[in-house]
C-alpha cells in the first residue's frame, strides 16, 4: 500500500535537505564553517592550462648500463674471469675475455633465470639484457622489453612526482594522465601562475652535496662546474658526500641574523650519519650544493653539522626559496622532461560554456516541466517538483566530495533530467492502466508503483553499469560525464521512490474518492 513510517519521512526530509543544503553552498555564501566544499570547475568552463611533458629516458638508460657494468665487473673479479677493454658507446657494454671464458661468461649472463644480474621476464619470456658475442668479443645491451619495462617504470615514479609538485603549489583538481610510454598529460584549471609551473616541472631536482676540489689528482675525479647565476664556476669532486633520496623535509624561511632568505632541510638517520662524518672530517673544506648540475651556494664547513639539519643560502627571494623547498620534498624526477606541447584556455571560453549548459538545461527543463503538467495535471506538479530536488540532491553530492564539474558532466546532468522524468511517466502510464482493472485508486497507484519497478530499476542499471565502465576505462571528459550520470541515477531513483511516491500518496489518500485522479 502507499504507507510510509514516519521514520521514513523523517529520514527522506533530512537527507533531502542536508543535500539541498550542500548544493545552496555553491550559489549562496554562508558564514558557518560547516561547508567548505565547492563544486570545482574544469578546464573546459573555468580557463587554466594545458602541458604536454616528454620524458627524456636516455640518462636512465645510460645509468643503468653503467650500473650493470659495475655489477659484470665485480661478479667477473670473483669468478677470477679475464676480461678488459670494458666501454660503453651506442647504449651498449663492449668488453673481451679470453678464449676459455667464453662459455663461463655466457653461462653467467644469460642461464640463470633468478639472477638479479640479467632478471628474466617471464610475462615476456625474456631477459632484461641481450648478449651477442663474437668469438670473445662481447656487447650486451637491453632488450625491447628490458626498455619498455624502464620506461614504464620511470613514466610512473615521474607521474608521481608531478603530482607531488603540482599539489604542493595548490591547483584545484589537477588532471594528471599517462600518455604512451614517455609522455605526461598535466591539465590546470584556473591557473594564474603557468610560467611558475612550467619551470617546477621542467626541473629534475637532482640535488647532491660534493666538496670543492682543488687536487687535480683527486682519487674520485673532479670536474667544472658552473654556479647558478653563470658567472662563476668552480672544481667539485666526483664524490656524491649525500643525494635529495636522504632528505625528509625541507622549508623556506628567513634567516635574521643576515637577512636573507635560505631553505632549512632535514636529514634521515642515514643522511645524517653520513652529513656528520663528512663535516667532522672535513672543517675547513667548501661545500657544494649542487642542483640539476649547476651549484647553488658553496659554504665553508665551520664546524661539523651532526644535528641532522642544515641550511641552503644562495641570494633567494621568498618565492624561489619556496620552489626549491617544494621540489626538494616532492624528490627528483627519475629523467629530465621536456615541455613539448602548451595550451592555454582563457575563462571567456568557459563561461560560454557555462552560459550554453545552463539555457539548454533551462529550454529542456521548461518544455519537461509543460510537458509534464499537460499530461498529468496535479501528477505532473508532483514529478516536476520531484525533478527540482532530484537535481539539487545531485548537485549537492558533488558538492559533498569537492567533484569537478566539466562540459561533459553538464551533459550527464542534463540526460539525469530525462531520465528522472521517464521513470514518472512509466509509473503514471501504469497507474492508468491499472485504475481500468481497479475501482480502489489507492491500491491502483500502489500496483501502479510496484508493477513498474522492474521496468525501471532494470533501466537504471544497465545505464548504471555503462557509466562504471565509461569512469573505469575513459579518462578526462569521459569520467566527468560517467560521474555525473552515475550520481544522477541514484538521485532520480530516490526522488521517484522516495519523494514522488510520498507526495503521491499524500494526495492520493486525502482524494481516494475522486471518480477521476489521473
Amino acid at each position: 500500500m502507499l504507507y510510509f513510517s514516519k521514520i521514513k519521512i523523517i529520514t527522506v526530509v533530512i537527507t533531502t535537505l542536508i543535500l539541498v543544503y550542500f548544493s545552496f553552498s555553491n550559489f549562496f555564501k554562508f558564514d558557518d564553517n560547516l561547508i567548505k566544499n565547492k563544486i570545482n570547475l574544469g578546464l573546459d568552463l573555468q580557463g587554466g592550462s594545458y602541458l604536454l611533458l616528454e620524458i627524456d629516458n636516455q640518462p636512465i638508460l645510460s645509468q643503468t648500463l653503467q650500473n650493470k657494468l659495475i655489477d659484470i665487473k665485480k661478479i667477473f673479479n670473483e669468478k677470477s674471469i679475464k676480461a678488459k677493454n670494458f666501454s660503453i658507446e651506442n647504449n651498449k657494454i663492449f668488453f673481451e675475455t679470453d678464449i676459455l671464458s667464453i662459455s663461463t661468461v655466457q653461462n653467467i649472463l644469460l642461464n640463470k633465470k633468478d639472477d638479479d644480474l640479467n632478471p628474466y621476464f617471464e610475462k615476456f619470456k625474456t631477459h632484461q639484457l641481450v648478449v651477442e658475442n663474437n668469438e670473445n668479443f662481447f656487447s650486451v645491451y637491453l632488450s625491447d622489453y628490458g626498455i619498455v619495462i624502464l620506461n614504464s617504470s620511470s613514466l610512473d615514479q615521474a607521474v608521481e612526482i608531478v603530482r607531488r609538485r603540482v599539489d604542493e603549489t595548490g591547483t584545484n583538481e589537477p588532471n594528471i594522465l599517462k600518455r604512451g610510454n614517455n609522455r605526461i598529460l598535466v591539465e590546470l584549471p584556473g591557473l594564474e601562475d603557468p610560467a611558475r609551473i612550467k619551470s617546477l616541472l621542467g626541473k629534475t631536482a637532482n640535488l647532491t652535496f660534493q666538496f670543492v676540489s682543488s687536487v687535480e689528482n683527486d682519487g674520485f675525479g673532479t670536474e667544472i662546474l658552473k654556479f647558478d647565476n653563470g658567472l662563476e664556476e668552480a672544481t667539485v669532486s666526483k664524490r656524491i658526500i649525500l643525494n635529495g633520496d636522504n632528505l625528509v623535509d625541507a622549508k623556506p624561511r628567513m634567516d635574521t641574523q643576515n637577512n636573507e632568505t635560505i631553505v632549512s632541510f632535514t636529514l634521515d638517520r642515514v643522511g645524517s650519519k653520513k652529513f656528520g662524518r663528512a663535516t667532522t672530517e672535513n672543517v675547513g673544506k667548501q661545500l657544494a650544493i649542487i642542483l640539476d648540475g649547476k651549484i647553488i651556494s658553496a659554504p665553508s664547513i665551520r664546524e661539523p653539522i651532526v644535528g641532522g639539519s642544515g641550511q641552503i643560502s644562495g641570494n633567494f627571494t621568498f618565492q624561489s626559496a619556496t620552489d626549491l623547498a617544494l621540489l626538494l620534498r616532492s624528490g627528483a624526477l627519475p629523467a629530465p622532461m621536456n615541455i613539448i606541447e602548451e595550451r592555454s584556455v582563457g575563462p571567456d571560453l568557459g563561461k560560454d560554456s557555462i552560459n550554453a549548459g545552463i539555457i539548454s538545461l533551462i529550454v529542456g527543463f521548461c518544455l519537461v516541466v509543460i510537458f509534464m503538467i499537460y499530461k498529468y495535471r496535479i501528477f505532473g506538479l508532483i514529478a516536476n517538483f520531484a525533478l527540482i530536488i532530484n537535481l539539487f540532491l545531485l548537485i549537492g553530492i558533488l558538492t559533498l566530495f569537492g567533484a569537478t564539474l566539466t562540459l561533459p558532466g553538464i551533459a550527464g546532468i542534463i540526460l539525469t533530467v530525462g531520465m528522472a522524468v521517464d521513470a514518472n511517466v512509466l509509473i503514471y502510464e501504469r497507474i492508468k492502466e491499472e485504475i481500468k482493472k481497479e475501482n480502489n485508486n489507492v491500491i491502483a497507484f500502489d500496483s501502479g508503483y510496484v508493477k513498474s519497478r522492474t521496468a525501471i530499476i532494470d533501466a537504471n542499471i544497465t545505464t548504471l553499469i555503462a557509466a562504471i565502465i565509461l569512469f573505469l576505462m575513459g579518462s578526462g571528459p569521459i569520467k566527468g560525464f560517467s560521474v555525473t550520470l552515475g550520481i544522477g541515477i541514484l538521485t532520480t531513483l530516490f526522488s521517484v521512490y522516495f519523494i514522488a511516491r510520498l507526495l503521491s500518496s499524500i494526495y492520493v489518500k486525502t482524494n481516494k474518492d475522486k471518480e477521476k485522479l489521473i
